[in-house]
């Protein structure tokens, strides 16, 4: 699918055109490879590039050819109950700028229902502005993930495998951000120190704020993942220590009742025993069972073994 929107410096609104004008953003979402082919004939792109833009493990970089720059860079999009990132590629020209990836921008639709803070004949601009989006996109994704690993650190006590298991999955997608952050960040810096894109006093601030809320980002996912550790630790602690007290607590009991097991056994042999012609063989037995019972019961609960 390939799109064009335009707007300049009059227009209140951007505007969808049906075809290619001077100016405008080439909006371009899973394309055909006739798309393709129209795409690198008419601006004269290259080839591999944008194949790679479509592979869903490209990672973040920057190439020039000629007066061309490609700029790849990750984004993150929901999909269903999961969270996934992709690639997306901006080529900027003096003549032409364009975005190409093979998911749909999640921020799209709001973005071009408010133009105020770009135009699309600066491409410089609008790539600024498009990156920032996705840095925001970010951000709320790792909001989210914030509030419900909270959510559960409140029960750490009662955890179920379900709880855990979610716990494996924030983690999982925290490691897909920093793997993508990190790469991001890296190309950002490579963009602006090496001087590529030509920036004006507000594309430079832009840039500022962009670079500050990479690092956030990055900041708020190692936050996050040290949280998952420290509560699955925590909670591991927790089971280990429920699990000795069990095992104490029943070595305990198996203590108390064998002393008791082995004295009854004794005395029900059919053999000349001490006392067995007594009658007051079986409360003399009781009583020592009760004493030797009572003695122990006092001496594990005195050590805190029960």
């Amino acid at each position: 699918m390939v799109k064009y929107y335009y707007r300049n410096g009059n227009g209140k609104e951007i505007k969808e055109l049906d075809s290619y004008r001077n100016g405008c953003w080439i909006y371009v979402e899973n394309p055909s490879q006739k798309e393709i082919n129209e795409l690198i004939e008419q601006f004269d792109l290259e080839e591999g590039h944008l194949h790679d833009a479509l592979d869903e493990y490209e990672v973040p970089r920057l190439e020039t050819e000629d007066k061309t720059k490609y700029l790849f860079y990750r984004f993150v999009y929901s999909e269903g109950q999961t969270v996934e990132t992709a690639p997306i590629l901006f080529i900027m020209n003096d003549k032409f700028f364009i975005t190409l990836s093979k998911e749909p921008l999640p921020f799209l639709k709001k973005f071009i229902a408010n133009p105020i803070q770009y135009q699309t004949r600066q491409s410089t601009k609008l790539a600024l502005q498009l990156i920032f989006q996705i840095n925001l996109t970010y951000n709320t994704m790792l909001n989210n993930i914030s509030k419900r690993i909270r959510g559960l650190s409140v029960k750490l006590e009662n955890f179920k495998n379900q709880d855990i298991l979610q716990f494996v999955k924030f983690e999982s997608i925290l490691n897909e951000f920093m793997s993508n952050l990190v790469p991001n960040n890296a190309v950002l810096h490579q963009l602006f120190t090496r001087k590529i894109l030509v920036l004006d006093e507000e594309d430079h601030d832009l840039v500022e704020d962009i670079l500050l809320s990479t690092n956030q980002l990055m900041e708020l996912s190692r936050s996050n993942i040290k949280n998952i550790v420290n509560l699955r630790e925590a909670y591991s602690s927790i089971m280990t220590n429920n699990l000795n007290r069990v095992i104490k607590l029943f070595t305990s009991v198996t203590v108390l009742l064998t002393i008791p097991t082995i004295i009854a056994s004794v005395y029900g042999m059919n053999v000349a025993l001490p006392f067995d012609q007594s009658p007051y063989a079986f409360l003399g037995i009781v009583t020592v069972i009760i004493s030797i019972t009572g003695g122990l019961l006092y001496l594990f609960n005195r050590r805190q073994w029960l």
